[in-house]
């Protein structure tokens, strides 16, 4: 009974709670016992607070019985990643000078999710302050794959995917700014989607002006990671971008194969030649185009524009570091850990002029972006460049015997669409030969974050990869 639970869709188990066929406190022992036997080897939550989250399941009971009115996440489980402000529960960012830090209020997406009806169970493990996209820290170690916990789990929201994988709670916040969102879900098997810069208001950064980073939903399919979707978007006042509504999903039937017919997909799998990918990957998403294409896509070679998107992303990202953590750096030098210090020095030595310059090269992108969605309705392309790689590296130094120079370079694939201010998700497209996750990247048109939903649900009813539950750690 446990694992049935453990493993049924956000979808389903909300319905389930709302008719009173489970309890919420059934559903939430039943994950606590999945955290309790396998997060010691994964370690994807990283504070955990069984007292409050069965006080808030028996509320939450409470109210069911009482006929009193309950929101669409009623009763299911979440842990929190753990740069996501929670009020009265530790918010480490990964860091140890954060280690004890208790926050006061939540972020607005969390408040979110718990009006909605979540149960707040715990804190999801990053990398230091989310930069990477390989999940560990001095707080508190590595984030193990479930599907081999000699692998990586991916990041920056590696705990999230991990912990959605490994059956330990049905839906997962995240964030993302260079594929954090996108890359552990591509690496655990999970969806992953990186909204439209707005869907989701940026309410509780320093910089509402700041478009590449955004918090975004995962789930075990694109439905559940729907649902999560629908209850974090809608603007704000507090920031002033945030002006997008989801749109209209269209046709209230199923997803279906079909929806692909007609559809104009551009196929990327090296991103015009941008990027060097590994002929694993590559196996898994070339047949993946080709079968789109016999569902009647017409799927060409062909990407957006992305010419001055790494120089754009790396300036931004350099600048936005230097002025959250540069006079700390100064100041107490052993305080970050190495690449992250790297990136915050290089942002020291920007100039205004290099900030505006990046700024008007991220106007060009978004611009040539939205005459490119005029000819085409969707891109695909790889989610990561890589498979899942040892835990105990520190970022991958070769793809396909190309040298690496940085902890950056592995992700490109990603974060060379970021500046282009589209939505953009993974969804499970196929294993490697020795059963590690691979995904599909999926890129729409700025706003048409639904639809990509959508389209990723049509997809997996082609591809059975959702399904496919971790083996290696006797997750079962």
């Amino acid at each position: 009974m446990t694992n049935d639970l453990i493993y049924r869709g956000a979808v389903e188990l909300a319905g389930l709670l709302r008719s009173r066929q489970v309890s919420a406190t059934e559903v939430l022992e039943a994950h606590l016992d999945q955290i309790d036997k396998l997060n010691p080897l994964i370690n994807a939550v990283v504070t955990l607070d069984e007292e409050g989250a069965r006080a808030a399941a028996a509320e939450a009971d409470r109210k069911i019985v009482a006929g009193e009115p309950v929101g669409p996440l009623h009763g299911l489980p979440i842990s929190f990643k753990d740069t996501a402000n929670t009020a009265g529960m530790r918010t480490t960012f990964g860091h140890p000078q954060f280690r004890d830090h208790v926050p006061k209020e939540n972020d607005l997406h969390v408040q979110r999710i718990l009006d909605a009806g979540a149960i707040r169970v715990g804190k999801t493990n990053v990398p230091e302050f989310a930069a990477g996209s390989h999940t560990f820290n001095r707080v508190f170690g590595a984030t193990r794959n479930p599907y081999d916990p000699g692998k990586s789990a991916g990041g920056s929201s590696g705990g999230a995917a991990a912990a959605l994988a490994a059956g330990f709670q049905p839906i997962a916040d995240g964030s993302d700014m260079g594929g954090s969102l996108r890359n552990p879900a591509s690496f655990c098997n999970v969806v992953g989607l990186r909204p439209t810069p707005g869907m989701v208001p940026n309410t509780d950064g320093n910089n509402v002006f700041f478009p590449l980073g955004v918090a975004g939903p995962m789930g075990r399919t694109a439905a559940d990671t729907a649902l999560l979707f629908e209850v974090m978007s809608g603007a704000s006042s507090a920031d002033p971008h945030s002006v997008f509504l989801p749109d209209p999903e269209g046709p209230s039937t199923e997803p279906s194969p079909t929806d692909f017919a007609g559809l104009r997909i551009a196929f990327a799998p090296s991103l015009g030649g941008r990027i060097p990918v590994s002929r694993e990957v590559l196996d898994v998403i070339e047949p993946q185009a080709a079968a789109l294409a016999a569902l009647g896509a017409h799927v060409e070679l062909d990407c957006p524009d992305l010419d001055g998107s790494e120089q754009v992303f790396r300036v931004l990202r350099a600048a936005s570091f230097d002025s959250m953590w540069g006079e700390q750096l100064a100041a107490e030098p052993d305080a970050f850990n190495h690449f992250l210090a790297g990136n915050i020095r290089e942002g020291g030595l920007l100039t205004g002029r290099d900030v505006v310059r990046a700024e008007e090269g991220m106007t060009r992108l978004i611009r040539k972006a939205a005459g490119f969605f005029e000819r085409y309705d969707l891109v695909i392309a790889p989610a990561s460049q890589v498979v899942p790689f040892d835990v105990d590296l520190e970022y991958p130094t070769e793809i396909e015997g190309q040298p690496l120079q940085n902890y950056l370079d592995w992700m490109r694939a990603p974060y060379l669409f970021t500046p282009l201010g589209l939505p953009a998700l993974s969804v499970p497209a196929g294993f490697s030969p020795a059963g590690l996750p691979l995904g599909l990247q999926m890129v729409g048109a700025r706003g048409s974050d639904a639809r990509l939903l959508r389209l990723a649900s049509a997809f997996e009813k082609i591809s059975s990869c959702s399904s496919v539950r971790p083996q290696g750690a006797a997750v079962l």
